[in-house]
């Protein structure tokens, strides 16, 4: 590869990050490990590691110490595998101290894998970042091994939302009604339109949340996975959107698409949610209390970004609160976050952490029959465990504390209750 080109590459870059402006995200990146970045597309990865190069400047390290290529560069096309020996070569020449390597959409080079391995082996720093399908979190852990810590990056959570808005959420905003006003205002925005970090640059949120829709269908899932049905893909996709709130029957998916024309295998269909799942667009929760069989058979599904979710809603509101919830309890918790249904005990909450005592229910409101039925759950719940739980019910704007029985119950409103997951102090 001609060196000149890769150094124009990498100072053009340069400018890139100079110029970037960058909001700070919630992940933490050890200066001693590499990484590899992965995530839905256009969930903010390059401008995360845009903070880690700045960071690296605050700290002292020289801009020719910094190598940044980013592999849709189209002056890269004919990249290839044998090219990659001129990127510590092309670093030596530009400094005589150590280099910081950043390969943003590295996917694009058959065969990188080997060459992240050796830059590991050699003691060189390395972060990388990948958008699509190829770069799964497991697959990662197979191919490069032990060297390299998988971290997976998701759109704006509310606090960051915010912090991109920049509206203040101290201590002071949350005891002032201006402010408290022009939170809830932006919770009303973010909770339709979804946390894209580039999204918040538009007129239109939607059209641009549209477009990565289609990415991320046809480029990431699709071609990836050799996807024969499109066509029957995309009905499925906007009929998981339709159940969000309730568990899945892959049975009754099944049987949807057959009755309007789509030859597809029940096999086929569980298939594609899989691969919907590995290219970031979906995660799953399980029933904590159900056997094995059954809780793999029947999870609930939630979409990675409500902006997602709202491009197949009508009756929107309260299934996009519910998936706002989830999105930011799977943020925290992982797979330690499940859903709670017992017919035994006549117990439905719709999200259990059992590890750390929080039982959630999500209410658009508790006026009328919803304020008994959600109540009850939890009571049942308490009832059952006889061990002291943090029960909640997030609701789109009611405030309160409930008690029954001697137990506690709190009323937060999501806005408040996305900011105490985010760790805010003053929405404790």
């Amino acid at each position: 590869m001609n060196h000149d080109v890769l150094k124009r590459v990498i100072f053009d870059q340069h400018g890139i990050i100079r110029r970037a402006s960058i909001v700070p995200r919630r992940y933490t990146i050890d200066p001693n490990a590499n990484y590899v970045i992965t995530g839905l597309r256009r969930a903010g990865k390059s401008t995360l590691l845009y903070g880690v190069v700045r960071d690296l400047i605050a700290r002292g390290v020289a801009w020719n110490q910094i190598i940044y290529i980013n592999f849709e560069d189209e002056r890269l096309s004919g990249f290839s595998l044998q090219d990659f020996q001129d990127i510590p070569l092309v670093q030596s020449e530009l400094s005589g101290d150590v280099g910081y390597y950043f390969f943003d959409e590295i996917q694009n080079v058959e065969g990188w894998e080997r060459f992240a391995r050796r830059m590991a082996d050699a003691g060189e720093r390395v972060y990388i970042t990948g958008s699509n399908a190829t770069m799964l979190s497991d697959e990662m852990s197979q191919r490069l091994g032990a060297r390299y810590f998988v971290r997976r990056i998701t759109p704006y959570r509310f606090d960051e939302y915010l912090d991109a808005q920049n509206q203040a959420y101290d201590t002071s905003a949350l005891y002032t009604s201006r402010e408290i006003g022009r939170i809830t205002a932006l919770f009303e925005q973010f909770y339709h339109d979804g946390g894209f970090p580039e999204a918040l640059r538009f007129v239109s949120p939607r059209e641009y949340v549209e477009n990565v829709y289609q990415k991320v269908l046809f480029g990431d899932i699709v071609a990836r996975f050799g996807v024969r049905n499109p066509d029957a893909l995309r009905v499925l996709v906007r009929k998981i959107a339709e159940t969000v709130r309730s568990e899945v029957s892959y049975t009754a998916l099944h049987h949807t698409l057959k009755s309007i024309g789509y030859k597809i295998s029940k096999d086929s269909v569980i298939e594609y949610i899989g691969y919907a799942h590995a290219a970031y667009l979906l995660f799953k929760i399980t029933n904590a209390v159900a056997p094995f069989v059954e809780r793999m058979g029947n999870p609930k599904y939630y979409f990675v970004d409500n902006g997602l979710l709202n491009l197949f809603l009508i009756d929107r509101d309260t299934a996009l609160l519910e998936n706002e919830i989830a999105v930011a309890l799977y943020d925290l918790f992982g797979e330690g976050l499940q859903y709670l249904k017992s017919p035994k005990h006549g117990i439905d909450i719709d999200f259990y952490i059992p590890e750390e005592k929080l039982a959630v229910q999500v209410a658009y409101t508790i006026e009328g029959a919803a304020r008994e039925r959600e109540l009850e759950n939890l009571l049942r719940l308490s009832r059952v465990q006889g061990e002291k739980t943090r029960l909640v019910v997030v609701t789109k704007g009611e405030e309160g504390v409930i008690e029954r029985d001697g137990v506690e119950i709190e009323i937060v409103p999501a806005w408040k209750f996305l900011l105490q997951l985010a760790g805010c102090p003053a929405a404790q």
